[in-house]
């Protein structure tokens, strides 16, 4: 599911001098910084990350196993950044850094305005848009990207949910947001697991009512200035997703996707899995919102790791 310091969007201020030299010898990759799609640092580790730009890397487990990566976050490497998140406002001091140190960057934030039971910890669907609203008016409309993602269909969002839902955001978002990114739920094991546990009464479409579903919110979101796009679902038709977009970033990267039908640039994340306290339960990056706040509880911010 942030952005700021766009080349097309305002003048950049010049990039500090005052880099932090990192550790000798170390293997160090730097491309567009990722923050992140396994968790969401804006919302719950923006102290940690503060301390890591000030250092200029941070450390990250391989999930898959392996050694650890380390990951320039600034100097001369660092193409940009991409922020996801469902809530911004514990890290504008933090945008309010990177403007500074003058890297582009860009915010993916995610607001579906679900029921409690699917999210329990998200705020309002009424304070994101403001939020949303707010980063538009410092930093112009193609800083964010809205992301209504992922949908899920259940007895209380059925399709005709789903196009009401959408149509009240877009209507709040137009002028705010030029993209809205869609994508419908991919139900893994312990998806199906924390929603079942949670009493939820589930489906999954067929493609072709999935496409319809997909040609009526691209219908709301051209009458409200939006391009709507898909992320990695071409079996849904329509316009994919670049959501690490380094055109958005207005930088040059290779694409380099995560998965087939992906258009991402390539990218390095900095977050971990299972450390992302929202408790969404259709959530693939969170094996269980205990797990995730045990972790929570657990970090350091001083850490070089998230």
């Amino acid at each position: 599911m942030l952005a700021l310091g766009f080349r097309e969007c305002q003048t950049r201020p010049p990039r500090s001098s005052r880099w932090t030299i990192v550790p000798p010898n170390a293997q160090i990759i730097a491309v567009i910084v990722s923050a992140s799609y396994r968790t969401d640092i804006p919302a719950f580790y923006s102290e940690w990350f503060l301390r890591r730009f000030e250092a200029g890397y941070a450390r990250v487990v391989n999930p898959y196993g392996g050694p650890p990566t380390q990951v320039a976050l600034r100097g001369p490497g660092v193409d940009g950044f991409v922020f996801w998140t469902r809530n911004i406002s514990p890290f504008r001091s933090a945008l309010a850094k990177v403007a500074e140190a003058g890297p582009p960057f860009v915010v993916q934030y995610t607001v579906t305005g679900y029921p409690r039971p699917l999210e329990p910890g998200v705020i309002e669907a009424d304070r994101a848009v403001a939020a949303i609203r707010a980063l538009a008016a410092d930093f112009g409309p193609r800083v964010a990207v809205w992301r209504y993602d992922p949908i899920v269909f259940t007895e209380s969002t059925p399709a005709a949910w789903h196009a009401a839902n959408f149509a009240r955001l877009a209507a709040g978002l137009e002028g705010r947001v030029d993209e809205v990114v869609i994508s419908f739920a991919t139900l893994y094991r312990k998806s199906i697991r924390n929603m079942t546990a949670a009493g939820l009464s589930w489906t999954d479409p067929d493609w072709p009512e999935k496409q319809a579903l997909r040609q009526t919110l691209e219908a709301i979101a051209a009458r409200h200035g939006m391009t709507l796009t898909i992320c990695s679902q071409t079996e849904a038709g329509g316009t994919g997703a670049a959501c690490v977009d380094a055109a958005r970033l207005g930088v040059k990267a290779r694409q380099k996707g995560n998965r087939p039908g992906c258009l991402c640039a390539e990218s390095r994340d900095i977050g971990a899995y299972d450390t992302c306290p929202h408790g969404c339960v259709y959530c693939y990056a969170v094996r269980s919102r205990s797990v995730a706040k045990r972790r929570f509880r657990e970090h350091d911010p001083a850490s070089e790791f998230l």
